[in-house]
């Protein structure tokens, strides 16, 4: 399995299961990953540094309006594509394999979590997983320490407080909070 057919197996949508060339291969490109991200937040680089290096995480160019505050996690990188003006701060953790695609303006908080992977209910197939992507819509705040969970998409426009934990979908041009975020108020 290369690179290609991995990514392609995981934008299906397809189950993963536990041990199988898929799941192995997850390993493989989590050790690249982690290698990248060690040099990435090892040390202190200048913000075309940081852009280089994200470039390779990700393995795709990035807008040099993109910017990014290290340490910033993830356990696979290639799943992810940043459109114009987003800003990721500190400390944040993309788990990509289902994809995540953030959109022109976004704005990324401290220590958000993006997962896009879930394992199976039943105990005795735990280990399997099903990926399912994260879509961040145009001019997106997402706020500190927010968790966004497999198969949302954020509108355009619309902020998720601090902390919030999202499960569902959010509309346009709204604020969601709370765990499980709801709906706050439209803007």
């Amino acid at each position: 399995m290369d690179l290609q057919q991995y990514l392609d197996f995981l934008n299906q949508g397809k189950h993963i299961r536990a041990g199988s060339q898929v799941h192995q291969y997850m390993h493989v490109a989590s050790q690249q990953a982690l290698k990248l991200t060690a040099e990435l937040n090892g040390s202190y680089h200048t913000p075309k540094e940081v852009r280089s290096i994200f470039e390779k995480i990700i393995g795709k160019p990035v807008d040099e309006s993109f910017g990014l505050f290290p340490p910033f996690y993830t356990d696979c990188g290639k799943n992810i594509t940043v459109g114009k003006h987003v800003f990721i701060n500190m400390g944040c953790k993309f788990q990509d394999q289902g994809g995540i695609f953030i959109d022109d303006g976004a704005l990324i908080g401290h220590n958000v979590v993006l997962a896009t992977l879930n394992h199976d209910f039943e105990p005795v197939s735990r280990p399997n997983m099903t990926p399912e992507p994260i879509h961040i819509g145009k001019n997106v705040w997402i706020g500190a320490n927010a968790v966004i969970l497999p198969g949302v998409m954020v509108g355009d426009g619309a902020i998720i407080a601090a902390g919030a934990v999202v499960n569902r979908n959010v509309p346009k041009d709204t604020v969601v909070g709370g765990v499980p975020a709801k709906i706050i108020k439209t803007i």
